[in-house]
């Protein structure tokens, strides 16, 4: 089965990264390349790369876009052009801690070869460190969907929402990582899929990714999943995770608070996939997780076609916060956090081993 890469370097210095447009999915495969910060910002920012860690490999890779064109000058140029692209970058979304981790990541690399080597030297260790963390994201989601998995039965259904698939990661997803392993397993499984508005990531984008990998799944529209709920058809809900704070607190995309409430009054158990890279155990609840809010316009004229009166006041919040309450485990890298509170995630995250190798 020939799977499309979310994202892929091309070239050596100079280089260009080459991403899947999410924003022409489901009718259309095509590629957008980025040869300088400016334009992986932009794509970032349009959804044309999307998912919290496909957003922290990008962004990783975006640093070495802004430092290629100073390979050959002086170290104060270059240092200039590194926080230059790290504040950029930092800028093109709030919520998702992936993008933070992964230029801290990339910073503390770059100081650290300051006066050992010159840019040149600096910035092919840094496309290096760039490709090392994908290929950690690529071992932790295998790494996940093996954890997950064995929380699944034969026959199950399933829901999930938005796409924490391979188009929100490097390779295989977080959530639906958990429902490819237990499909590549044999379970026979079943996948309700809210389309998940105003952007329709479900609906696009993880309905593409399950019939791509032969995966049954029903398409909802996101007020239908208390009927299925309430019918018995749910046998769990999965999600992935944008921030996880240091009590267990989930911020993810819009509805998931919604599904996860839906979900505890039906007595559905709650997962959440994601790698040690969501958590932020610098807040202590999500009670102070940003959240970004988006143009009102996506809303108003969804894909282009105006569905609202003018001048309509819209609020468009792009995640909201699922407390730790309703969460049944996390599953990440290193096995099920459960229960979840901020004595687990903290013993857990003490206890993370060391980057998955790559191929594991």
């Amino acid at each position: 089965m020939n799977i499309p890469r979310t994202l892929e370097w091309l070239g050596e210095l100079p280089g260009v990264l080459r991403l899947i447009d999410q924003t022409r999915l489901p009718a259309e495969l095509i590629y957008r390349d980025c040869a300088t910060v400016d334009e992986l910002v932009d794509a970032i920012r349009v959804l044309a790369v999307r998912g919290a860690p496909a957003i922290g490999c990008a962004a990783a890779y975006g640093v070495c876009l802004g430092l290629q064109r100073v390979v050959d000058r002086d170290e104060a140029v270059f240092l200039a052009a590194l926080n230059n692209s790290i504040e950029q970058l930092a800028a093109s979304r709030p919520t998702a801690v992936n993008l933070f981790w992964s230029l801290e990541r990339m910073r503390r690399v770059a100081e650290g070869e300051i006066g050992r080597q010159g840019p040149r030297g600096i910035v092919e260790r840094l496309l290096a460190e760039a490709r090392a963390i994908e290929a950690e994201d690529r071992a932790m989601c295998r790494a996940i969907g093996r954890h997950g998995a064995a929380l699944l039965n034969d026959g199950d259904h399933l829901l999930t929402h938005c796409n924490a698939g391979g188009l929100a990661t490097s390779d295989y997803g977080t959530a639906l990582a958990v429902i490819f392993q237990a499909h590549g397993e044999g379970k026979r499984l079943h996948v309700w899929v809210d389309e998940t508005r105003p952007l329709l990531q479900g609906a696009r984008l993880t309905a593409w990714e399950l019939m791509t990998r032969g995966v049954p799944c029903t398409l909802i529209c996101d007020n239908m999943a208390a009927q299925v709920m309430h019918s018995g058809r749910v046998q769990a809900v999965v999600v992935g995770a944008d921030r996880i704070a240091a009590n267990g607190d989930v911020a993810n995309k819009i509805g998931t608070y919604g599904v996860a409430v839906l979900a505890a009054a039906h007595g559905v158990p709650f997962y959440v996939a994601a790698p040690s890279s969501t958590f932020d155990l610098s807040l202590a609840s999500g009670e102070t997780i940003p959240i970004e809010e988006r143009n009102a316009y996506e809303v108003t004229h969804g894909f282009g076609r105006q569905t609202a009166p003018d001048g309509v006041p819209v609020y468009n919040p792009a995640f909201d916060v699922t407390p730790a309450s309703l969460v049944r485990g996390i599953v990440y890298e290193s096995g099920v956090i459960a229960p979840v509170n901020a004595e687990t995630v903290r013993t857990a995250m003490g206890k993370r081993s060391e980057p998955v190798a790559a191929g594991s």
